[in-house]
Order: structure tokens, then C-alpha cells, then sequence
């Protein structure tokens, strides 16, 4: 008896797992819920890269280091810079740029290092229409330029921006305070994977002798440019989006406005590698 009861006792059982499984496979039992993913969201940091040659240096129509014509002894530039996006309306960037050549050794900087420039600045964006505010420290020969630029763009057709550039102090009794207002335009072209652009500027000195004493008010320089980028994909995106940049910039200056420049009329170039990240 006592074999017969356990051989049924096992016996029920093996029917009662077979019921349940059954049960189970019959039910497609769903699983757990899995957790929602985390919603997408925009960048809140991103920046910038130049490592750039460029023939000229040329700030606000002012041939620098007097090269005129000659295209033969470059100046290095690099430039990296960072934007914090605080909401879809309001930004903030900071950044630095430098000047790197032997035309003057050793610099007062020291080195090969003739200028470092820092800024940070404050934008605001509102559907095709923004504003920026920039304030700049140029820093080079043992003295700083003070500089608050006041952009205003609208990205439409030739994309028009109006630029006030103020200097508010100087140490050098060569310039003084001033404002120059650029009038500018750019149209872009697709040419396969290479982006080519059109740069069209105009600039008016206002008011007190930026370029130094004895100058004039009125067009300080005109400048048209083309300029092309090709991406490197082949590098992939892991540290940055990178491409080379090559452009052509032609100068037209006033001698009675840009006091300092040997030549009225000149050509640049510009060569080097961006990246954006």
C-alpha cells in the first residue's frame, strides 16, 4: 500500500506541473515592463577648433604687419572657443585666439607668440533673428585692446548681419575709442561633399579716429572672399567633426580712413583644419 500511494502522490504531481506549464505556455505570460527610455536631448555644451595659416593678418581692414602684397610669410592662428546653450533663446560662449609668427622675436608675449585675444559673450535667438553681445581682451606688445561687439543677424537669404565693433580703451597713443559698423552678407553653395561660401563686407568708421589721429570718417574698407570646405569623414566623429578650410579674401581699404596700410588693395589666403565637437 504504501508503494502504491507514493507512485499516485507522484503521479498527481507530475500531472499538476504539466497542467501549470501548459497554463503557462498556453498564457504567453508577458514580461516586466521594461523602464521608458530617457528622452532625447540637445547638446547643452558644444565648441570649436581652427588650426589655421593665414597670409594676412588683417583686423577691421588694418594690414597688420604691413605685408601688402606679398602671400610668402603667413601667420599662425589657432582658435578654440566653447558655447553653453542655457535655453532655446539664450547662450554663452567664451574662447581664445592667437597670433603665432617670427616677424617679431622675441615677442613681448614671449616666444613666437605676438597676440592672445580671450572673450566671452551673451546671445539670444528667436526664430530666424539674433542678437549677440561680445567682449573681447586683445592682449599683445605689452598693452590690451578693450573690445564689446554688438552683432545683430537674420539667417534668411545672403544671411545679412550688422556688426558694431567699440573700441573702449587702448594704451596705444596710435589709436583711440572708436566704433566701426560691417555690413555683411554670405550665400553657400553645395559642390558634392565640398561647402563653398561667398563672404561680402562693408565697413563705416564712425565717430572718433579709430585707425589713429588725423583719419577720416566714412568707408574704412570693403572685402569679398570664397572660401571652401571639405569634411574629413574618413575620420570619423569620435573627437569632432573635422574638415579643411581653404579661402581667398580681396581688400579694398581707404587711405584716408586706414591710415596704416602699404597698399590700398590686397589679396589674402587662408589655409588650415576645423573641428567642431
Amino acid at each position: 500500500m504504501k508503494n502504491k500511494y507514493s507512485k499516485n502522490r507522484i503521479h498527481a504531481s507530475l500531472v499538476a506541473l504539466t497542467l501549470t506549464a501548459g497554463t503557462v505556455l498556453a498564457g504567453e505570460v508577458t514580461p516586466a515592463p521594461m523602464a521608458p527610455a530617457p528622452a532625447a536631448c540637445d547638446d547643452v555644451i558644444s565648441g570649436s577648433f581652427s588650426s589655421a595659416f593665414n597670409s594676412h593678418f588683417v583686423s577691421y581692414g588694418n594690414d597688420v604687419w604691413r605685408d601688402g602684397s606679398s602671400l610668402s610669410d603667413p601667420t599662425y592662428n589657432p582658435s578654440l572657443s566653447f558655447d553653453f546653450k542655457i535655453n532655446d533663446n539664450w547662450s554663452f560662449n567664451t574662447g581664445v585666439w592667437a597670433d603665432i609668427n617670427d616677424k617679431i622675436s622675441p615677442s613681448a608675449l614671449g616666444g613666437q607668440f605676438q597676440e592672445i585675444d580671450l572673450w566671452f559673450g551673451v546671445g539670444y535667438a528667436i526664430d530666424k533673428f539674433s542678437i549677440a553681445t561680445t567682449y573681447q581682451s586683445w592682449n599683445y606688445a605689452s598693452q590690451t585692446e578693450h573690445i564689446l561687439d554688438v552683432k545683430l543677424a537674420y539667417d534668411t537669404f545672403l544671411s545679412p548681419s550688422l556688426t558694431f565693433h567699440n573700441r573702449l580703451d587702448i594704451n596705444d597713443a596710435l589709436g583711440a575709442k572708436g566704433t566701426i559698423a560691417v555690413l555683411g552678407f554670405s550665400h553657400s553653395i553645395e559642390a558634392g561633399p565640398v561647402t563653398i561660401s561667398f563672404p561680402l563686407n562693408f565697413a563705416y568708421m564712425m565717430g572718433e579716429n579709430y585707425y589713429g589721429g588725423g583719419a577720416d570718417n566714412g568707408l574704412a574698407y570693403s572685402s569679398l572672399g570664397v572660401t571652401a570646405s571639405y569634411p574629413l569623414t574618413f575620420l570619423g566623429s569620435c573627437y569632432g567633426e573635422w574638415s579643411l578650410d581653404t579661402g581667398l579674401t580681396q581688400y579694398w581699404t581707404n587711405n584716408d580712413v586706414t591710415l596704416n596700410n602699404p597698399k590700398n588693395e590686397f589679396l589674402t589666403w587662408s589655409a588650415g583644419l576645423s573641428a567642431s565637437f
